[in-house]
């Protein structure tokens, strides 16, 4: 092998123990549940015309939550890009599912929102629970999260004193399941910060607000307030698209992917568990592919306030190009457990004690997109990528990776590096190399992060989507 101080390769072999978080297993081959078929020309619930009427399990309405244009700054945190007007809202249909059951959801609505509210006693109550079945759903929301669970059964629990990284959502109340052989997308926005009323203070001048209760905010496309498990049927052959203007897909508690082919394109973050010290996101199966396209200045592949624990299935996550962000991040701690992984970006979060190899690159100076391949000391790939955005580190875990040499090629172009070791060491390092920093991204001031100029958020052009992998 070549090496010169152009990157460091750290290969670390750590043990521990699986995480025991356990959620729902594959879902019935039968179709069973109340069948929703979208249409911009109107809705069906079980081949019958969807009623308005609120008291039904389904009903539509046109009562979007959105942020509001021509607010002051008693009404949220948002910005003018940030806010839609009464018509935009008035747009969009918003399918209501307000009882427990299997729903399938199919067909295309081009202005429209799914929303699961099961109502007040939902997060305590165990039954309450709801499972979406993708079966073929294309929806796009121009302002707000496509899809959006509010109240349902609460699994877990935000006490940051008995938190843990080993979380259990088999009984979630948000359960989705994206069918076999079926194509899905969600395109979606999101709704900035809006306060609750009668709950703001100001400051002592009047000019600003000093607190505030929250009443609204929804950052991802495809948006969960409660714990949500996500998974494929018995062939896991189903796909997920989601395209979205700010985050990808979101929790505000736990998140557990257990299967399927799901591909993320987002502004900012590709998926975000938000609860600080908490929230857990775990993946056990399935392709997840997660790309943050820098249309907010900036956004984390994966991002979780609490722990990211990988299990299984094969994990692709590219954070934010411009930006000091990272292909997998986690304030709590990344445990690689188990799977391929293969995450740029250009900040790196340690990785803790884990139960299999993975390998760390370090690079001078930005890499440029193109296909990146690891290969061992046979020339036999362990993982190949196809990357978009500029990196300055890349994080590789596989089954495969076990002590001995490797190279790492761009394209058809063996790069040079260093050898690595199985102590967490990195060995082949040059006098002025410095090894990657725990959260801190290179060539960047801590705390400063490229800004967008004022007024210049990237608009989502209507019919146009990139291509997906």
């Amino acid at each position: 092998m070549k090496r010169i101080a152009s990157l460091a390769f750290s290969f670390i072999l750590l043990i521990g123990t699986l995480a025991g978080c356990k959620p729902e297993s594959t879902a019935p081959k039968t179709p069973d549940g109340t069948s929703i078929l979208l249409s911009d020309s109107g809705i069906t619930v079980d081949g019958t015309a969807a009623t308005e009427d609120t008291a039904q399990a389904v009903y539509t309405a046109k009562d979007i939550v959105y942020y509001e244009d021509g607010k002051d700054f008693t009404y949220g945190e948002g910005s003018a890009e940030d806010a839609h007007t009464k018509e935009q809202a008035d747009a969009h249909t918003v399918v209501h599912i307000t009882k427990p059951g299997r729903y399938l959801l199919s067909g295309k609505l081009s202005k429209g929102q799914v929303a699961v509210d099961l109502g007040d006693d939902a997060e305590t109550n165990p039954e309450a629970v709801v499972t979406l079945v993708l079966d073929g759903v294309d929806i796009t929301c121009e302002v707000a999260p496509a899809v959006i669970f509010y109240r349902v059964y609460e699994c877990g629990t935000k006490d940051t004193e008995t938190a843990t990284k080993d979380v259990d959502t088999s009984a979630a109340g948000a359960r989705v399941v994206i069918a076999d052989g079926t194509q899905n997308t969600v395109n979606g926005s999101y709704v900035a910060r809006i306060y609750q009323p009668g709950t703001v203070e100001l400051t002592e001048d009047g000019t600003a607000v000093a607190e505030a209760k929250k009443l609204h905010k929804y950052d991802g496309a495809f948006y969960s307030k409660m714990s949500m498990a996500v998974q494929g049927e018995q062939d896991n052959s189903g796909v997920l698209n989601i395209y979205a203007e700010n985050e990808g897909l979101d929790t505000e508690l736990h998140l557990s992917i257990d299967g399927g082919t799901i591909h993320i394109q987002s502004g900012n973050d590709g998926i975000n568990t938000n609860e600080d010290g908490v929230s857990v996101t775990t993946i056990n199966g399935g392709t997840l592919t997660v790309l943050a396209d820098g249309g907010t200045g900036e956004g984390d592949g994966i991002d979780s306030n609490g722990w990211l624990v990988i299990n299984g299935g094969t994990v692709f996550a590219q954070g934010c190009g411009i930006s000091g962000d990272a292909g997998i991040d986690a304030d709590n701690g990344i445990f690689l457990d188990g799977g391929t992984v293969f995450a740029t970006g250009n900040m790196l979060d340690r990785i803790s004690d884990s139960k299999q190899n993975h390998a760390v690159f370090t690079f001078a100076g930005k890499q440029n997109d193109g296909v990146y391949t690891l290969k061992n000391a046979d020339g036999q790939e362990v993982v190949s990528h196809k990357v978009a955005n500029a990196f300055t580190y890349l994080v590789v875990s596989s089954p495969n990776l076990v002590g001995g040499d490797y190279t790492l090629w761009q394209n058809q172009t063996q790069m040079q590096g260093a050898k690595g070791n199985e102590g967490g060491m990195q060995p082949g390092m040059r006098p002025g190399m410095t090894p990657p920093g725990n959260g801190t991204p290179p060539e960047m001031p801590e705390g400063e992060r490229p800004e967008m100029p004022e007024g210049e958020r990237p608009e989502m052009p209507e019919g146009e989507r990139p291509e997906m992998p």
